[in-house]
């Protein structure tokens, strides 16, 4: 199960990033964690930044309601998404995977 926790109107998310995939998906959890691929590399912010954009869009939040808290330069990350709650974050992660664009 995915590790969120809420906390002063926000909720914060553990993710596991791979970078330099052939397209950016969610893949599932592990170890507590949300497994994420992305086709951005991971230099000069570019993969934080893809990953936000992408997190954003499955779950219906403007961009700027995230924050990343720990990891900007690991593969595991602890995120921040503000004003959200973790049932609407598990639901907007469990909807199927939008269609590749």
């Amino acid at each position: 199960m995915l590790d969120i926790r809420e906390a002063d109107g926000g909720v914060t998310l553990r993710v596991r990033v791979q970078p330099r995939a052939s397209r950016d998906e969610l893949l599932g959890e592990r170890a507590g964690a949300l497994v994420v691929r992305l086709t951005a590399a991971p230099a000069e912010g570019e993969a934080n930044a893809a990953l936000v954009r992408l997190l954003a869009r499955r779950l219906g939040r403007p961009p700027s309601s995230f924050r990343l808290l720990r990891g900007a330069a690991s593969r595991d990350k602890v995120l921040r998404l503000e004003g959200a709650t973790a049932a609407a974050v598990r639901a907007g992660l469990a909807t199927p995977t939008e269609p590749p664009r």
